[in-house]
């Protein structure tokens, strides 16, 4: 799936692509080949994998990839909302579930558990199989603030010394949420969640970012124009040796 206009900023690679649809192909197949990659040289595979509207062309085109052993690859996510249970609608558990899971049944899966009776435990134990794993892939994406998980610009540390946090959602963010439809209203949207961190993030080998939506085309400019700052915390994936960023017009938009 070629994009109709690709360029570097730093390190990171940018393709844009006519629609999400084509966006979502190019990523799963982009995907398909750095996990078939490792699993060829490894025999196994570790993938962090997002939530969020973003990502639904993504997970649909992944979804249809054919010879991927998916029993060979262990997956993590990113967050999770702090006290949620995972049958709520807005679960980031439920969603994985539903959209990508119990289609492709992978060896392991690894999920936070934002009803643990004790979150800070969740939080260890959590940081702990990450710590043990080396991660080959992250599939993120990037919000309307420029978060990369739940790490908003007023919590967001580059030289953060843990892998997983609780953090407080900025009011942006949780105004995301309800826009996306999670939620009926903004009260309803939780306040703090259970988040990688984002060095937990860039000690991934490989980061594919999908990102699109007119709505994000203001944090994908300043992903690639602004400076590399917890202020867009999205600009320090183009310090990442191996990253690329997936748009199509809509969010690219103030690009081209």
């Amino acid at each position: 799936m070629d994009s109709y206009h690709d360029f570097k900023v730093d390190n990171l690679n940018v393709k844009i692509y006519d629609d999400d649809k084509e966006m979502g192909k190019a990523a799963a197949e982009y995907a398909f080949r750095k996990i078939h990659e490792v699993l060829l040289t490894k025999g196994k595979a570790n993938i962090i994998i997002a939530t969020g509207a973003s990502q639904f062309t993504f997970y649909e085109a992944l979804r249809e990839v054919r010879d991927l052993d998916w029993k060979k690859i262990t997956v993590f996510h990113l967050d999770e909302y702090l006290g949620m249970t995972d049958q709520h609608p807005a679960s980031f558990r439920k969603y994985l579930k539903e959209r990508i899971l119990n289609y492709v049944k992978p060896g392991n899966v690894y999920l936070l558990n934002g009803d643990a009776a004790d979150a800070e435990k969740e939080v260890e134990r959590y940081a702990s199989l990450l710590q043990a794993a080396d991660i080959d892939l992250a599939c993120i994406g990037i919000g309307e603030n420029g978060h990369i998980a739940f790490n908003d610009p007023p919590v967001a540390d580059f030289q953060d010394p843990r892998l997983v946090k609780i953090v407080e959602l900025d009011p942006e963010c949780r105004q995301q949420q309800l826009g996306e439809g999670w939620f009926a209203t903004l009260e309803d949207v939780p306040s703090h969640a259970l988040s990688l961190t984002v060095p937990a993030i860039m000690r991934s080998k490989t980061i594919s970012c999908v990102v699109p939506d007119k709505r994000k085309a203001d944090a994908v400019y300043n992903t690639v124009n602004a400076e590399i700052s917890e202020k867009c915390p999205a600009t320090i994936l183009r310090t990442h040796p191996d990253c690329t960023l997936f748009i199509d017009k809509n969010s690219a938009e103030k690009l081209i």
